[in-house]
């Protein structure tokens, strides 16, 4: 808190109150040999005024980046009233409450959250959020796994899921003994000739769209071969892409849809902050809802026919039976979906439409000015895009990084470092963010430090 109002009198009338002598006979606990006595290399305190003007020197020395990195944290426009809002008291608590009849304002909130992402997604049940994209990943895998009579204890993940994903969804199911089988993407997309030589069972196909390189994925013909295999069909998608693409709740040719979606809720409302905290989302159809893990609410009237918010439903194991839970991380990121709800409340389903549509064009707009560069050619020319495209350089794309990020523009993500094969190709992402002016100073700076 900014300010602590109590006087030392009030500290030691709170102390005689419990019965202890001083604030350190309360961590009496902690062993001496632990305890670090003083901080070597920290300066004495400052006044208040002086902190003031240290901070505001400091500040000062900061300069705004040109930001067309992406990779799957992005930077959107976010309206000045979403923050102030998550700010108040009523809103302003990390997670999903456990007493409902103390928390009704963020209940209901969390209730219209889970509409807007129904909606968004198409399908039946979404639930509070988990704890990033990664994680939601990893437990719709396991979801899967638990919603088939008889586990293959197998998935199919394509290359084109972001790296982290996969690496993350490795570490969490090994444990479980699933095998997690990668299909190489050579040709920047999930090839339907190369699932064709799977052989054996599995519970799961995972369809990114749009995926890592921005490309977007064949999903419609993707979900009717995992459904033509008895297999569940995991959609991993950018919510925002969802205002201009088919919902996955309509995915395949059968209009069954994916059985489960995941993602990563950060570009609806929460600023970059250095990598987090972000939240994860999961929806289902609803013969899956008993799998799901973490909280529904729901919403009911009592006896007076009022209307009230309740934890309809709730994987209690997860709190007091870790060996028998639907998730054993328990975080949901209630703090981060007020602001994604307030969002996405404020700019309206026009609004989102408008940001994606925009960041579309500007991507198109910025490969036109790149592709006029001598050496750079476009990786996957071949396929549709949303906000993110790979580009190939005459130059390796880590080196051409360190030369925009002297004039503080961040070029993008050297696919290199994570896809060997694909050499010195930049992946680049615009959105809504950026004008013209932005546009035309990064490919002359990519222009210069290629020559």
């Amino acid at each position: 808190m900014p300010f602590i109002p109590h006087t030392e009198a009030d500290v030691s009338s709170m102390l005689a109150a419990i019965g202890v002598a001083r604030i350190e006979d309360l961590f009496d606990e902690i062993p001496e040999e632990l305890k670090v006595h003083a901080l070597h290399g920290v300066p004495p305190g400052l006044p208040e005024m002086e902190i003031a003007r240290l901070m505001r020197e400091r500040a000062g020395r900061d300069a705004v980046e040109l930001n067309f990195a992406g990779a799957g944290a992005y930077e959107h426009h976010i309206p000045a009233a979403v923050w102030q809002i998550v700010g108040r008291g009523e809103f302003y608590s990390a997670y999903t409450p456990y007493q409902a009849e103390a928390s009704q304002g963020t209940l209901q909130l969390i209730y219209e959250y889970q509409t807007m992402m129904t909606r968004l997604t198409g399908m039946d049940v979404s639930n509070a959020s988990l704890y990033d994209g990664a994680t939601a990943l990893a437990e719709a895998v396991l979801m899967a796994e638990r919603s088939r009579k008889k586990g293959a204890q197998r998935v199919l993940v394509p290359t084109s899921v972001h790296p982290a994903y996969r690496k993350t969804l490795r570490t969490i199911v090994a444990s479980q003994h699933i095998e997690v089988v990668e299909i190489d993407c050579p040709h920047g997309h999930l090839d339907l000739a190369a699932l064709d030589k799977v052989e054996g069972e599995f519970s799961a196909l995972v369809i990114p769209q749009p995926n890592f390189f921005g490309v977007l994925e064949e999903v419609d013909a993707l979900t009717d071969w995992a459904h033509a295999r008895g297999a569940l069909a995991i959609g991993v998608v950018n919510p925002l892409a969802l205002a201009v693409l088919k919902a996955p709740g309509a995915w395949g040719s059968s209009g069954r849809g994916a059985d489960i979606v995941c993602g990563e809720g950060q570009p609806l409302g929460v600023p970059l902050s250095s990598g987090g905290p972000y939240f994860g989302f999961l929806c289902c159809k609803k013969d899956l809802v008993r799998n799901m893990p973490g909280r529904i609410v729901g919403r009911t009237t009592d006896l007076d026919g009022r209307t009230g918010y309740a934890l309809t439903l709730q994987a209690r194991e997860q709190h007091i039976r870790r060996a028998k839970a639907t998730s054993n991380i328990c975080t949901n990121q209630g703090l981060l979906v007020t602001a994604a709800t307030i969002h996405m409340a404020i700019l309206g389903p026009e609004g989102v439409r408008r940001v994606a549509a925009s960041s579309v064009a500007n991507t198109r707009a910025l490969g036109e000015r790149l592709l006029r560069i001598p050496g750079v050619r476009a990786l996957f020319p071949q396929h549709a895009h949303f906000h993110e495209q790979a580009f190939v350089l005459p130059r390796p794309a880590s080196e051409v990084i360190e030369k925009l990020a002297a004039e503080r523009i961040l070029a993008g993500y050297a696919l290199g470092d994570e896809y060997a094969a694909l050499g010195d190709a930049l992946l680049v992402c615009v959105t809504e963010t950026k004008n013209a002016a932005d546009l035309d100073r990064f490919a002359a700076a990519l222009a210069a430090a290629l020559a």
